[in-house]
């Protein structure tokens, strides 16, 4: 089987050509290629395949080999592939997920493409879609206890669960010994991707990701979509915003007019290999 190792600011995947290769077991392959020891390394698996309603389907499993609906750096990876490897000419491509049709937006300098523009959709605020179980109608800066001690958060959904909880210190925050707590945490029925998030100033926020099935990755796409929109929602910065992450950096826009998300971001090719 032949693959591709990419990266979105350091979130990385084991991408597989669907088209070419048939996989007969996608849960068991992303658990054994995620492995960074005895695999090739990754936070999980996306197979690209056709698509019946876009042009192309994003088929995506974490690295416990759990089904994920949606990643933001994953699909940026995903425009990159299929153009850089001749599957399409168009700079301007529709792809199939779990979570919905997401619209690309390809930047290429010379024959390659360097950075991906998605249209994230609308985010889904309603408690009960995200879904988190509350007695109230949205999630706002609302209180949940974690080992005793209680946090606020707020709930977004980009296609998948997030819950984002201010800290002061994102650098020195405990997310190996919290991180797991709140993914597992009985008001999350479908389990949740936590951001840990400071507010530098009215553009600018940092954060650290704890991903249900993967752990902390150096970034997630979806969860600075939801970071920023939650950021804005509670007026602490405006609705275009820097995110910040260990892998690197985000551009998120909340586009009053329409209510949809724009991300922008690069895509990274690692390397080319081959499981025999």
């Amino acid at each position: 089987m032949k693959f591709t190792k990419m990266h979105g600011i350091g979130n990385d995947y084991v991408y597989v050509n669907g088209l070419a290769e048939k996989i007969e077991d996608p849960a068991g392959l992303s658990i054994k290629v995620s492995d960074r020891h005895f695999g090739i390394g990754s936070d999980g698996l996306i197979i690209i395949n056709r698509s019946k309603v876009a042009d192309f389907e994003m088929e995506m499993y974490n690295a416990d080999g759990s089904r994920s609906q949606m990643c933001g750096n994953g699909i940026r990876c995903v425009g990159k592939y299929v153009y850089d490897y001749g599957l399409i000419d168009k700079t301007q491509i529709a792809v199939e997920t779990l979570a919905g049709i997401k619209y690309l937006d390809l930047q290429v300098e010379g024959s390659k493409v360097t950075a991906v523009r998605v249209d994230m959709g609308e985010p889904i605020l309603k408690a009960k879609q995200i879904p988190i179980i509350s007695e109230n109608e949205e999630v706002i800066e609302e209180a949940i206890e974690i080992d005793g001690k209680q946090y606020q958060m707020t709930g977004v959904s980009m296609g998948n669960p997030h819950a984002i909880v201010l800290v002061e210190d994102v650098k020195n925050f405990p997310i190996e010994e919290i991180g797991p707590k709140f993914e597992r945490h009985d008001r999350f029925p479908e389990r949740i991707n936590t951001e840990f998030v400071r507010v530098i100033n009215e553009s600018t926020i940092e954060m650290r990701v704890w991903e249900r099935g993967s752990g902390e990755t150096f970034a997630c796409g979806t969860g600075a979509c939801a970071a920023a929109v939650a950021c804005a929602k509670n007026g602490l910065t405006n609705r275009e915003v820097t995110v910040r992450l260990l892998g690197g950096d985000l551009q998120i826009k909340w586009d009053e007019k329409s209510n949809h998300v724009f991300m922008t971001g690069t895509a990274t090719t690692v390397f080319d290999g081959e499981l025999k």
